[in-house]
């Protein structure tokens, strides 16, 4: 394997380090990313198809695998990572999973073995950072700075906790039981778990994120990558059952979900129900300051397996660790099935060559989506193990059939659908396993369309149970909606089309980018209907969208118009700077200095002011260099290395947008229509983000202000072109003359 960089950016939540490695990313020509979930996967391929469209984009998860023709990135779950794939850039993000009981060995083996040509990045927590000095020397670290501060508000009874706050507790029964006591005080929550799928945790999501409910009740499932508008987060309980007993969460794991809190650069408080015991002072400083004990060993399995015979391929699995810092897993899910089946007459009797002996581990390595009665998880493996040995590798149409048609059904409580959304993800699981099933395809669209369906009938059956509707909302329903209903209101209208849903989704994913037309305030319609709107990102690069209503579209509906609309946000960024091609000029073959000042370029929409560094890194460029920026229309002026389609009027107005919606607040008045401005009128404001630059008491427009010290002889005519009365144009002309 080629040398590769290696660097270990570590530092507690909120700091950007998953955004930095995508962006890293990026500037090389391919790459791959493993994440500890698969929401959070999903999560990150919706940014990266956002960015470079998802002909370019592999999605690989243990339920989910979409692989064009030539990916050049991909986005994975950790475990199923395709390591043998070559890659410029690699990265595993929350490195410090290798030191969890049960997964551990799975981030211990990429952490080991997992590398890009180029370079290699592990992101996780600093507690990280002696066990990593100590297995790769060669490491570069790179500490995080959280954006914003975490502060203990102490303790709160639910009744007295604020707005915009979510409940932690670690049971789903726990969290039912808190989410129904919010709704009868507060109205209504959204509910994550760990349990739900995608669909429904977006769904969910979007309640809260519209401030349909302003109160989230979640478990630890939103400690891992999970970016909400929250201000707080409270502990219900502080301790959880985690596989083997009923334990105190330790104070790094207390970290990992409180860092919820905050966003950006808001602070964000954390603290415990008045029905929790309170935070020890020492814990409370802890996470205050991002200061936890070390990660002493790494939880490790061996890779080198036996598969003589099950009982061979047991004691592979079973062989102690090469290292000190290592300490080998206690247990996991396809360890316990290999262990349960290793002694079964009917598994060895039809075990008993190598490939067979394969095949079976292959199985034992389902997910126990389930987590279901002891014993229940290993049942299903061997009979699954059984009809493949018995159908020479594949599994029978008919009795396929009958398991996943069985969980067809939509009626039913909580618990029920929840049982049966788990369930079916095992089958999604197997429709994805090369060779298992006939006609591969039919079976992945199956199962993921009862997961959908499913995962719909959850999320409506949570809005029943924890939103009350008040007559008001009772508006809201088909037929009988009001623009003041709500922040999803607008979009009802379209279910009066006579055409169906589905037609109109087509269209809207299949209409040239001018179909799409954007409001002033960052609202994007088609055929005169408010489709969703622009959202603060985390910069004027990146801006979010968000689906103006949720409920009249099924999942795979809000699914494709929400990628239609990230299509539109990544467009409307490109046309800000002029269509400058950031990706090309940041490929990894570009020269340091070209990548540098086409970054420049991307964080100032195209527009770039002379400074020291500008100036060393345009002394730096090459001839070829030169002759592409010229190419992607790059003009130096008096004050700002320019792309000059960047100040056209459209571009200029895409730029306020963005500034706009970046930092919530309302369009100034003037911008950027007038070509100067008193600077009263932006006061406060960063000028140059808004395409101003300051002179004397005024703002000139940047465009304007390029033009003027071009032709300094003309302008007076040129003032009366842009409509600057006589008496400001001679008092600007003089300023310019004097510091041209």
């Amino acid at each position: 394997m080629e040398s590769s960089v290696l660097v270990a950016e570590l530092g507690p939540t909120n700091t950007g380090k998953t955004w930095r490695a995508i962006e890293r990313m990026l500037e090389h020509d391919t790459g791959m990313m493993g994440l500890p979930l698969r929401l959070l996967a999903r999560e990150v391929y919706d940014k990266v198809t956002a960015r470079v469209g998802e002909a370019r984009v592999a999605l690989v998860t243990g339920e989910e695998k979409r692989v064009p023709l030539r990916p050049s990135y991909w986005i994975c779950t950790v475990e199923a990572m395709p390591v043998g794939e070559p890659v410029d850039f690699l990265a595993v993000d929350e490195i410090q999973l290798c030191a969890h009981r049960e997964r551990g060995f799975v981030f211990t083996d990429r952490l080991l073995h997992a590398r890009g040509r180029r370079e290699t990045w592990f992101l996780g927590a600093e507690t990280m950072a002696p066990v990593l000095r100590a297995l790769l020397p060669e490491v570069t670290f790179r500490r995080s700075e959280r954006l914003s501060q975490l502060r203990s508000f102490g303790t709160k009874s639910l009744k007295s906790l604020p707005p915009r706050s979510a409940v932690v507790a670690f049971s789903t029964e726990r969290v039912y039981e808190l989410a129904q006591a919010l709704r009868e005080l507060r109205g209504g929550v959204a509910v994550v778990l760990g349990a739900l799928s995608p669909r429904t945790r977006n769904a969910q999501v979007a309640l809260y994120q519209a401030r349909e409910v302003e109160y989230l009740v979640a478990t630890d499932a939103i400690g891992l990558g999970l970016n909400l508008d929250l201000e707080r987060v409270a502990f219900a309980t502080l301790t959880k059952f985690d596989g083997f007993e009923q334990r105190a969460l330790t104070d790094d794991e207390l970290a990992q979900i409180a860092g919820r809190a905050g966003r950006h650069v808001r602070d964000g408080e954390f603290g415990t129900l008045t029905s929790a015991p309170a935070l020890s002072p020492k814990t409370v400083a802890a996470i205050e300051s991002h200061r936890y004990p070390a990660v002493g060993r790494l939880v490790w399995r061996s890779s080198d397996l036996d598969f003589e015979s099950p009982l061979a391929l047991l004691d592979s699995l079973s062989v102690g660790p090469p290292h000190e810092r290592f300490a080998r897993v206690e247990r996991a899910d396809d360890f316990d099935a290999l262990k349960a089946l290793a002694t079964d007459p009917e598994v060895l009797a039809l075990a008993t060559s190598r490939a067979e002996v394969e095949r079976l581990w292959q199985v034992c390595r389902v997910p126990d989506f389930r987590k279901g009665v002891l014993g229940e998880h290993p049942r299903l493996v061997k009979e699954l193990f059984l009809q493949l040995a018995r159908g020479q590798g594949r599994l029978g149409d008919d009795w396929l059939r009958r398991q996943v048609d069985a969980l067809a059904d939509l009626k039913g409580d909580l618990h029920t659908l929840t049982a049966r959304l788990e369930a079916v993800r095992t089958w999604t699981y197997v429709s994805h396993q090369s060779g298992w099933v006939n006609d591969a395809a039919a079976w992945q669209e199956r199962t993921r369309t009862i997961e959908d369906q499913l995962g719909d009938a959850l999320h409506q059956r949570l809005v029943e149970r924890f939103v009350h509707r008040s007559a008001a909302e009772g508006r809201r329903r088909r037929g009988a909606l009001t623009p003041a209903a709500g922040p999803f209101a607008q979009l009802a209208r379209l279910v009066e089309r006579t055409d169906s849903d589905d037609d109109f989704v087509q269209r809207v994913v299949t209409a040239r980018g001018g179909a799409l037309e954007l409001g002033p305030l960052g609202s994007i319609s088609f055929e005169g209907e408010v489709l969703g709107r622009l959202l603060r990102g985390t910069d004027r690069l990146t801006p979010a969208v968000a689906l103006a209503d949720t409920r009249p579209w099924n999942g795979g509906q809000r699914e494709q118009l929400g990628r239609r609309l990230a299509a539109c946000a990544r467009d409307l960024v490109s046309e800000a700077m002029g269509g400058f091609p950031v990706e090309a000029f940041t490929a990894a073959s570009a020269t340091p200095a070209l990548r540098a000042l086409a970054w420049r370029f991307a964080r100032g929409l195209g527009v770039v002011r002379w400074d020291a560094s500008v100036r060393e890194h345009a002394r730096l460029l090459d001839a070829d260099a030169h002759r592409r920026l010229d190419a992607a229309g790059v003009r130096a002026g008096a004050r700002f290395l320019l792309v000059e389609r960047a100040l056209l009027p459209a571009a200029l107005e895409r730029r306020v947008m963005l500034t706009a919606v970046f930092e919530s607040r309302l369009r100034p008045a003037g911008v950027p229509g007038a070509p100067l401005i008193r600077q009263d009128a932006l006061r406060g404001l960063d000028l140059e983000a808004w395409g101003y630059e300051r002179v004397g008491p005024v703002a000139v427009r940047i465009d304007v202000l390029e033009t003027l010290l071009a032709s300094l002889d003309r302008g007076e005519a040129l003032c009366r072109k842009y409509g600057i009365d006589p008496a400001t144009a001679r008092w600007l002309l003089r300023e310019l003359r004097a510091t041209a």
